[in-house]
């Protein structure tokens, strides 16, 4: 099937951005993060994306991952469990790239069985705190 001009700038993120106001939503996504925890289970970026009403592009997905990272800063400053975490990859189940930068918690690849169980854990902590706790 051919791509519509419209679709291929889109896509390339060369398209007019429009109302994005929702990938810096932080209060709607850290909503949707806590529910995703609350129901055990992590979301995909697209299926984030696709519940903020938008298709998966990169750049939207930058913008959303800016967004986790201030919606984890604020946890950490609350004491809470990272959310970030339950987004990942469809393929592999793993958080991008940019979500492993900097971290001092794991020194290990990035992709692979042992990134993995760390963040396994990592979501199982979330799952544990927000099936237990009140808003």
């Amino acid at each position: 099937m051919d791509k519509s001009l419209a679709d291929f700038l889109d896509e390339s993120g060369l398209s007019a951005p429009g109302d994005t106001s929702a990938l810096c939503d932080k209060p709607r996504i850290r909503a949707l993060l806590i529910a995703a925890a609350r129901a055990g289970r992590a979301v995909s970026y697209s299926e984030m994306l696709g519940q903020l009403g938008f298709r998966f592009t990169r750049p939207k997905m930058r913008n959303l991952c800016r967004t986790l990272d201030a919606i984890d800063a604020d946890g950490r400053a609350a004491g809470e469990p990272e959310l970030a975490v339950l987004v990942v990859r469809e393929s592999d189940r793993l958080p991008g790239q940019g979500w492993w930068t900097g971290r001092r918690d794991y020194a290990g690849e990035w992709t692979g069985a042992e990134a993995l169980r760390f963040v396994e854990a990592l979501q199982a902590k979330a799952f544990a705190y927000w099936q237990t706790s009140e808003l």
